[in-house]
């Protein structure tokens, strides 16, 4: 599996889809009030479906990151009793399966890869290395270097598997903490999102009359057309901002 690759089934293309378009044709209906105008501008909702796509890769990669922190303390704990790192990687396969029951787990999927991998004569470095290419995260890049520099060259492999487990290992816990404090931010942004549509929509029901200037003349008509892209570039910059990258 690559996982910068996400092939979206005809169902969450369809799903996806509505849900772009239904979005984009109820805000134009909010900021313009013609149907003339939310038709066509409520095609610009098909963008929602790679944006969305872009969002499950992210998703995915974030799951594959946390399993393989798991797989990293099973790994290094079967080494620092001894064992050899064939025989280590197939008791952290086990000790996986106790702790994540479906066997379709990421880091089970590609724990069960590299094992079977060395069954067949392969060599641990060409699984690892064939693992971190399709991962293409930083973490899992650095620890196979590493592994495969310490395996070549003869190292204290016990040693420099406990230092490079620890540090990415605390790396990892380091980004989900800032998740954890910054999950508040990104309500919040939510919350604002939904303010503009939700004001917009109040004058509608309550003060109708000033949105029915708005609608029909032309300055109402470039100062909704204005609001709307500022609208879009502040929920675009504040997506952004609540996005980290550790």
């Amino acid at each position: 599996m690559n996982y910068n690759i996400y092939w979206l089934s005809n169902f969450e293309k369809i799903k996806y889809g509505a849900m772009g378009i239904g979005g984009f044709f109820l805000l134009a209906m909010l900021f313009y009030g013609q149907l003339m105008i939310a038709l066509p501008f409520s095609f610009i909702g098909i963008l929602y479906i790679p944006y969305q796509k872009k969002i499950l890769i992210s998703e995915r990669k974030k799951r594959l990151k946390k399993q393989f922190k798991e797989g990293l303390y099973a790994l290094s704990s079967s080494i620092s009793v001894g064992k050899s790192v064939e025989l280590a990687f197939v008791e952290a396969l086990n000790d996986l399966k106790i702790i994540y029951y479906e066997e379709d787990t990421y880091i089970i999927e590609e724990f069960t890869y590299i094992v079977r991998k060395v069954s067949m004569n392969d060599s641990i470095e060409s699984a690892l290395l064939d693992f971190a290419l399709r991962a293409e995260d930083e973490d899992i890049t650095n620890f196979t270097n590493v592994f495969i520099t310490a395996k070549r060259t003869g190292g204290n492999l016990v040693e420099i598997m406990k230092y490079t487990t620890t540090t990415i290992n605390e790396k990892i816990e380091i980004m989900e903490n800032i998740n954890v404090l910054i999950t508040g931010k990104k309500y919040e942004q939510k919350i604002l999102a939904f303010l503009v549509p939700f004001i917009i929509l109040y004058l509608h029901v309550f003060s109708s009359e000033f949105l029915e200037v708005m609608y029909h003349s032309l300055r109402g008509r470039i100062a909704m057309t204005v609001a709307l892209m500022l609208y879009l570039v502040s929920f675009i910059v504040s997506k952004k901002v609540v996005e980290i990258e550790v």
